[in-house]
């Protein structure tokens, strides 16, 4: 089968991220004698640097891990709401939604803990070993990928204007970045050098160092620039100026944690996702939803997509009435009903011949769905823009972004297995933080300022994220890590990645990583978007054209609004593969927006 790049194979170390540099960085380190968590940190850190547009040091980042010698763990670095974060203080405002942009929609940021939590318990390497790569791309520069200066064009008034810390980073000579034109930002590289002095000072293990390091992020110099930050009045997409909620003692309450992954069986696979605060089980309940024999839908046909579209609008809509920041059970996420074979008996019933407009959410244990009144009575706005398909940045003027998000996945030759997706913090998402050269994060918009969802603003509970990694094993062994950007479409994309790896023939004896990234792929929009303003396009479906004319004229004939995209336009999937029985292991990378790439040996 022709693909756009071989599917990696060797036994030393595979990396897949969505950007060469951090692929390579990562490689470099399992090449200095660190582990898949090392890597992925390396890696993680030089994203924030070469698609600050998809991440930031203040973001958030789950990851989902498999040690050699351990059990799977999610690894959470999502930030919940601060203690002054709710609905009342915000519906004071006069806000129906929480603003897409500004420190009002900052949560308390996640990523740096949850990296270095990571290196200290399962990584091998100090922290100055895996910081030096992005701190070499931040202090001596990079070559901007084109997208980073796309980006800045569009808010590039906004900066001008209102956020001029912003405009002095990312306008060098009033100019955005450009491709070919080394990009630098040594504010960033000397928060990392002041950083890992004060921690080095502490002295000690290399663990003791890293707490060190954790502590001065939450209440030393960090936690003081960044507080200073949420309490400067900033223009958000509400149209007014808004401080923010954040506090010093969120910041130093903050600590990442492990969690249990939510798992499905699936035709010999374990499917492992974060739990219900990410949309991770609605990839689960996709599955589920399949019909029980795989083979009963020939994979890529018109029936196949119809099936896959109606049973992700499903999924969706139980995402809406039930996922969220709140405990399992009975008063609180019916996460074991959701994923029942009985339920989905019932609910696969609901996929007819024709394309619903509907949103419906199902009844687990009986209980009665209930969505927000944004979404009965408003409508979610279907004149609202919405995210286009490849996951890459849409910025209105003032700022309001959907599907920025990066992703990384490292095996090593010891099995160690990573899946991480960083996100947040995003350069067009709060004004930089001139004393650190990053900006706050707005994953509080993905909130809602109705009492008693799953999903509202609540102080203390998580933002429902769209950051969902994934990990498979077979027969109790860990065999894939995959993940993609993309906002809502990460659990519509990775599902077909998922599908195409498990149902077609395997290449050169392995897995087929880079046909089943390569395959054409879709997504459909009839659920509101998780970002501001909260959009639905009732049956929408946006395919790219390789999946042929034939199949798009089926799918409009079962009244599917289809909208016909560029051929190489829907998904931005990374993945890593470790075979058992054979030691060989493989990777495989996105060849959507030329920038991300696979290494390995």
């Amino acid at each position: 089968m022709f693909t756009t790049r071989p599917t990696l194979q060797g036994t030393f170390g595979m990396v897949a991220s969505t950007h060469w540099l951090a692929s390579q960085s990562a490689m470099a380190v399992l090449e200095s004698g660190g582990n898949a968590f090392d890597a992925a940190v390396a890696a993680g850190f030089v994203l924030q640097v070469v698609e600050p547009h998809m991440s930031g040091p203040a973001g958030e980042v789950p990851a989902i891990i498999a040690p050699a010698a351990g059990p799977v763990r999610v690894l959470c670095g999502q930030g919940p709401a601060p203690a002054g974060a709710s609905v009342a203080h915000y519906t004071s405002l006069g806000l129906a939604l929480v603003p897409g942009t500004g420190p009002l929609a900052a949560p308390v940021p996640g990523a740096f803990d949850a990296w270095l939590l990571l290196l200290r318990d399962h990584g091998t390497r100090p922290l100055a070993d895996v910081l030096s790569y992005a701190i070499g791309y931040a202090e001596r520069g990079h070559a901007p990928v084109p997208a980073v200066g796309a980006t800045v064009r569009t808010v590039q008034e906004l900066f001008t204007d209102e956020w001029p810390d912003s405009a002095a980073l990312y306008l060098p000579g009033g100019r955005p970045p450009e491709p070919g034109r080394l990009f630098r930002n040594p504010v960033l590289a000397a928060t990392w050098r002041r950083l890992l002095a004060e921690a080095e000072a502490a002295g000690g293990s290399r663990e003791r160092r890293i707490d060190a390091a954790r502590r001065v992020w939450r209440e030393g110099f960090v936690a003081d620039a960044l507080l200073r930050a949420a309490a400067r009045p900033t223009p958000d997409t509400s149209g007014a100026r808004h401080t923010g909620t954040l506090t010093g003692d969120d910041l130093a309450g903050f600590r990442a944690g492990y969690e249990e992954p939510v798992t499905h069986d699936w035709h010999g696979w374990t499917v492992c996702k974060p739990g219900p605060w990410s949309q991770g089980p609605a990839l689960l309940q996709q599955l589920a939803l399949l019909p029980e024999q795989p083979g009963a839908l020939e994979y890529g046909t018109p029936d196949y997509l119809h099936a896959l579209i109606e049973g992700g609008k499903l999924a969706m809509a139980d995402r809406e009435a039930w996922y969220g920041d709140a405990p399992y059970g009975e008063d609180g996420v019916p996460l074991r009903a959701l994923l029942s074979p009985g339920y989905n008996t019932a609910r696969r019933a609901l996929v007819g011949d024709t394309a619903s407009y509907d949103l419906r959410p199902g009844s687990p244990d009986g209980r009665a769905p209930r969505l927000p009144r944004y979404v009965t009575e408003a409508g979610a706005d279907p004149a609202a823009p919405t995210a286009p398909g490849a996951g890459e940045p849409t910025v209105t003027a003032d700022g309001a972004t959907r599907g920025d998000t990066c992703h990384v996945d490292v095996v090593d030759r010891w099995g160690n297995m990573i899946s991480a997706t960083p996100s947040g913090g995003w350069l067009q998402s709060n004004p930089v933080v001139p004393e650190l050269g990053f900006p706050l994060g707005t994953r509080l918009q993905m909130t809602w300022l109705e009492e008693g969802l799953p999903n509202s603003l609540t102080p203390g509970r998580r933002p429902r994220t769209t950051l969902s990694p994934s990990l498979a094993l077979r027969d109790g062994e860990p065999v894939l890590a995959f993940g993609t950007p993309g906002g809502d479409q990460q659990d519509q994309w990775q599902p077909h990645f998922f599908l195409a790896v498990a149902l077609r023939p395997p290449v050169r004896g392995g897995l087929d990583l880079q046909g089943a990234i390569d395959a054409p792929n879709w997504h459909q929009e009839s659920f509101p978007s998780s970002f501001h303003p909260r959009a639905m396009r009732p049956g929408a479906v946006t395919v790219e054209s390789r999946i042929g004319e034939p199949a798009v004229a089926e799918l409009r004939r079962r009244g599917h609004d289809v909208t016909v995209g560029p051929p190489w336009s829907e998904g931005r999937l990374c993945a890593v593969a470790r075979d058992p029985d054979t030691g060989v292991l493989s990777a495989a990378a996105n060849p959507r927006g030329m920038q991300g790439y696979a290494v390995g040996r």
